[in-house]
């Protein structure tokens, strides 16, 4: 007898919680109490993003914007980057690994694969493509084509054979066979390789392209060590008749102009001139502008910071990479590939140069 009236108890006592626990969430939640329900239930473990890349997947879509490419499929850019090792990887741009790719037709070519962060939808992601996909200017890097295959979004970019600017200022073995470092008379080429693009982008193309990520990492040079704008990863097609566009924070520290810091994220053609500005210093100092200089003064500061002061006392010699030597350098040439430089690194953006004043100014120099 004392048993059953025990379990009695302990049936009412149940009992009692649950309905209390019920009522909690009618009262919390009246009225959608089978959300709040179902919030309580334990969460599935998320599926994996990706397949394995040697696992035979059906082409979703892919694109070929140049005609000696065949019909580009997954499973054939996953061999012609033998699975998409490591040891094909050259370079790591924005939001993923960009690997050399032997197709079976014979042409090398340079594969990005995107990570699961750049992924955003599809229909916009091929609206990008099909207008990046169908830009010509000498001096930006070729989109040939793109694949979409499940989870797996590729892009298939031109080789480039000299690699990144990145690589012969910071990085360059000086026992290769070509010359090392780069001379003066080659950077201020690269230089100008590079506005041109910018101002193709900005001034020609409309809607108007914004870079949102010129760094010299993604700077690529061809044999003769003309430059190509790379990576389209971050890039926007914008309205310029607009005054704002609102979009995330986008670039690489050092590079990055200050009014971001400012709350100021539009993707402006303002933000690419400065961006600019900064790799034309780290191209005449061969230093990278995220590491910090000391002044006369004793106070570490950034690269440009210190290159502004330099310029506004009229050392501008003193910027150059002491490795190049000062033969073959004029000063006058110096003074003026620095001041458009100073220019493009105001921290004002109405008071920047636009990319077409910038090419016009390096032609003068």
């Amino acid at each position: 007898m004392e048993a059953a009236l025990q379990a009695l108890i302990a049936a009412a006592v149940a009992f009692f919680l649950v309905s209390l626990l019920l009522s909690l969430i009618l009262l919390l939640c009246p009225r959608n109490p089978k959300a709040c329900l179902l919030a309580l239930a334990p969460l599935a473990p998320p599926l994996p993003l990706r397949r394995p890349p040697s696992a035979p997947v059906a082409v979703d879509d892919s694109a070929s914007f140049d005609p000696s490419l065949n019909q580009i499929s997954l499973n054939e850019l996953a061999a012609a980057t033998k699975g998409f090792a490591a040891d094909a990887i050259i370079g790591d741009g924005s939001f993923g690994f960009v690997y050399k790719a032997h197709l079976s037709s014979g042409v090398t070519v340079a594969v990005k694969r995107l990570s699961a962060d750049a992924f955003h939808g599809i229909r916009e992601f091929r609206a990008e493509m099909d207008t990046l996909g169908r830009l010509e200017h000498p001096h930006l890097a070729r989109m040939l084509g793109y694949c979409v295959s499940g989870a797996d979004r590729l892009l298939i970019y031109e080789f480039l054979e000299r690699g990144s600017l990145d690589h012969w200022l910071h990085e360059f073995d000086p026992g290769d066979s070509v010359s090392f470092p780069l001379p003066w008379s080659i950077r201020v080429r690269i230089v100008r390789g590079v506005a041109a693009g910018l101002a193709f982008l900005h001034e020609e193309c409309r809607p108007q392209i914004i870079h949102r990520d010129i760094k010299s990492s993604n700077v690529l040079l061809d044999a003769d060590f003309d430059a190509r704008i790379a990576d389209f990863g971050l890039a926007r097609a914008v309205d310029p008749s607009r005054t704002h566009v609102s979009t995330q924070v986008a670039g690489t520290m050092g590079y990055m102009p200050p009014e971001y810091r400012e709350g100021l994220t539009a993707a402006t053609a303002a933000a690419d001139v400065y961006s600019f500005g900064v790799l034309m210093v780290e191209t005449a100092t061969g230093e990278r502008p995220n590491l910090l200089r000391r002044g006369e003064d004793g106070k570490r500061v950034s690269l440009v910071r210190w290159a502004r002061r330099m310029v506004e006392e009229g050392k501008e010699m003193q910027v150059l990479d002491a490795k190049m030597g000062e033969e073959g350098i004029r000063e006058e040439e110096v003074k003026g590939y620095l001041e458009v430089a100073y220019r493009c690194t105001d921290g004002t953006p109405s008071k920047r140069p636009t990319m077409a004043e910038v090419v016009s100014l390096l032609d003068q120099i």
